[in-house]
């Protein structure tokens, strides 16, 4: 192995150690003992283990006295609800010198084959959690059992910009198969790292048996009995390394090219990984891992993802601003005004994450009656998945209704709206509103881009207003704008923040300005692609001009999402705020008033090519730009803007713009967050004449 313990605690000495400690068990049936190494950081289910170089020596020890004992075979396991969630990020983000670097990863390699290697049988016990290098352990073992209350187990390297480093990319594929491998390596983590189900382990083959939680290392020891006797032989698929492994590498191009457009290296990697394992030799396998991984953690990629990791893991959980939660009110009745889609997705949103009665209201009851039978409807969908029970179907829909009567507002707690995006409009149900509801009920409105003072300032009692601004789709996209306006008190807000939690979103207090943080942004950036089309630049030519970041979606395909009528409303609003900075594309008016709803049109075979009658109806000048060009102008607006936010006091800190992009806009993980990337691209410094986060800012811990 290529540290020592001295050496392991010179190089990260601030590690949270995860000890490995070896134990002798004897198992009914068998002659000899069984080793059980334990995993185990000294601390709660809170702060799951990892592994550092020093975690490293201590399980390479732990393994030396395994070996000592000439045991009938080896089992690793973990802490109560934890196996390993990979190394040690905090460690990891601070290496600053290459031999380091190509030192933790070959250390790991090192450690974890010797239980792939041994001829003694080893077994990984998943109790619990298991992501990235825990996941790799476990595979590095002969077999695997599985607890079936385990929540967490995933690959998410790609994710963050990397890729399994520690045998990973090797050993999955040729355990499971390429095409499952990829999906579990590439494909869920590019979806935002979306976990497998212990199920879905089972059925892909990661692991032999799952069993029950109760008595889960008992019964992996028989069942591991039965494996060293011969009674049980684990299946092991025949793996087709031809036509097979030819479609999966072919699709995890398709899979990263289509997601990160070649943006990101950790994914770029994988995909060469995935193709080597075809050849099944670890020696040249680990090597490439080895130097792949040791270039990556060198990389400014590697730094950027784990600042959006500890901005989504670290300060997500604690917003900036946010008032004492002992201050919110208990939420026991909802009340929604608006029945259309988003009110409706937002209704299914609260019946399902708080349990409690559902009201909805329109302006006719064909309205409410639609309203209520979406949500019916979606619940009916979760029940055929098998998401929730016919009593819990049954249940939740019960306790969704529709009235035309405000009166059954009368004892909500929380009543927001989602009615037609005009002010007169909504400043009119919140006057209507109050004669109904009580003097402790919080009032919300889910605008994207009103002024709520002005939406409360006809009220007896406007401190009871908050913003409470979903994005769409609502079930699916995490963040959640909790706006402050100029009499908000404190008890509302801290209701506000107390339900974002109970409805698992991910909360960011905003100062009460247009459009708040994401749609400010997305407008200004849209706004100044547009203008360039509106100068003569070709629509193929603005809308790739962003391309090379990776990002989700291209400009207009974004408009197409959210609709034109939408991005034009706000930009209207917008520009009345701001009429130096934001315009209004006469061409975009047109384009909506003419029903419009996207530039491109496509053929049989997904080909993009612009619809002749938009070509026909836009307007242009005779000053085109080029890619470059639309890209440097996108990018420098977006620098302006997010300057004079922080100036304005829009959030607390550039960390929140960077949060609010990433969880409502899909800012990619490995770009590490709006500002660091303007700041490495030196675009803040040419368009303020300054960064917007001291050094070293974007690559530490944020509490």
């Amino acid at each position: 192995m290529t540290f020592t313990a001295e050496q392991a605690k010179a190089a990260f000495p601030d590690e949270v150690v995860t000890n490995a400690v070896t134990r002798l068990v004897k198992v009914p049936g068998l002659d000899k003992p069984v080793a059980l190494i334990t995993l185990d950081n000294g601390h709660d289910h809170t702060r799951p283990s990892t592994f550092g170089p020093q975690g490293l020596v201590s399980l390479n020890a732990a393994i030396d006295a395994a070996f000592a004992a000439e045991p009938a075979a080896i089992a690793v396991t973990g802490k109560p609800f934890i196996f390993a969630v990979g190394a040690d990020l905090s460690g990891v983000e601070a290496v600053a010198d290459p031999a380091l670097a190509r030192e933790i990863a070959q250390t790991g390699h090192d450690v974890f084959r010797r239980l792939t290697e041994t001829e003694i049988p080893t077994f990984g016990f998943i109790n619990g959690a298991v992501m990235g290098g825990g996941l790799e352990l476990a595979l590095s073992c002969h077999y695997r059992t599985l607890s079936e209350n385990t929540a967490a187990i995933a690959f998410p390297e790609v994710f963050l910009g990397l890729f399994p480093g520690w045998g990973g990319t090797q050993l999955l594929p040729n355990l499971i198969g390429p095409d499952a491998a990829v999906t579990v390596i590439i494909e869920n983590a590019l979806a935002q790292n979306k976990m497998l189900k212990v199920a879905q382990a089972a059925e892909l083959g990661i692991v032999d048996e799952v069993f029950g939680s109760a008595d889960y290392l008992e019964q992996s020891l028989l069942w591991l009995a039965k494996v060293v006797n011969g009674a049980i032989t684990p299946v092991r698929r025949e793996i087709d390394r031809g036509a097979e492994w030819d479609a999966a590498i072919g699709r995890a191009k398709a899979i990263v090219d289509g997601r990160t457009k070649g943006a990101s290296p950790g994914a770029t990697k994988a995909v060469e990984l995935l193709e080597l394992a075809r050849e099944n030799d670890l020696d040249r396998g680990y090597a490439a891992e080895t130097d792949g991984l040791a270039e990556l953690l060198m990389d400014d990629t590697l730094r950027a993802g784990l600042y959006s990791f500890n901005l989504v893991n670290k300060r997500a959980k604690r917003p900036a601003g946010a008032p004492d939660k002992s201050l919110a009110r208990k939420v026991n009745k909802v009340g929604i005004v608006g029945a259309g889609l988003m009110a409706s997705q937002m209704a299914l949103l609260f019946v399902r994450r708080l349990k409690v009665p559902v009201v909805l209201t329109d302006v006719d009851q064909e309205r409410v009656d639609k309203g209520v039978s979406y949500v019916h409807d979606e619940i009916d969908k979760l029940l055929a998945k098998k998401r929730v029970s016919p009593d819990g179907a049954n249940r939740l829909k019960a306790l969704v209704t529709g009235s035309l009567d405000k009166s059954a507002f009368a004892d909500a707690d929380f009543v927001i709206e989602a009615v037609f995006e005009e002010l007169g409009v909504k400043q009119k149900v919140f006057t209507d509103l109050e004669q109904y509801v009580s003097p402790e009920a919080v009032l919300a409105t889910n605008t994207s881009s009103l002024s709520i003072t002005a939406m409360a300032s006809q009220l007896k009692h406007p401190e009871r207003v908050v913003g409470f601004h979903f994005f769409n789709p609502v079930a699916v996209m995490p963040l959640l704008e909790i706006v402050r306006a100029e009499k908000t008190d404190d008890v509302a807000l801290a209701t506000a923040f107390s339900l974002g939690k109970q409805l698992k979103k991910s909360s960011v207090l905003v100062k009460d300005a247009s459009a708040f943080v994401v749609n400010r942004l997305l407008l200004r950036f849209l706004g100044e692609v547009l203008v360039t089309v509106d100068e003569g630049t070709p629509f193929e030519v603005a809308d790739k001009a962003l391309e090379p970041l990776g990002l989700p979606m291209t400009p207009l395909t974004l408009m197409q999402l959210v609709g034109p009528a939408i991005a034009l409303h706000v930009g209207e609003t917008l520009h009345e705020a701001f009429p130096d900075r934001f315009t209004v594309s006469e061409n975009l008016d047109r384009f909506v008033k003419a029903g419009k709803r996207g530039v491109w049109q496509w053929d049989d075979k997904g080909n993009a090519t612009v619809d002749p009658e938009v070509d026909a109806l836009w307007q242009r000048g005779d000053s085109p730009s080029t890619s470059e060009q639309v890209r440097d102008r996108a990018l420098a607006a977006i620098a302006e803007e997010v300057r004079i936010m922080l100036d304005e006091g829009v959030v607390a800190e550039a960390h929140d713009i960077d949060l609010c992009l990433i969880l409502g806009a899909g800012w990619p993980f490995w770009l590490g967050g709006i500002t660091p990337y303007l700041d490495r691209a030196g675009v803040s410094e040419k368009v303020n004449g300054k960064p917007f986060l001291a050094p070293g800012v974007a690559s530490v811990p944020l509490s």
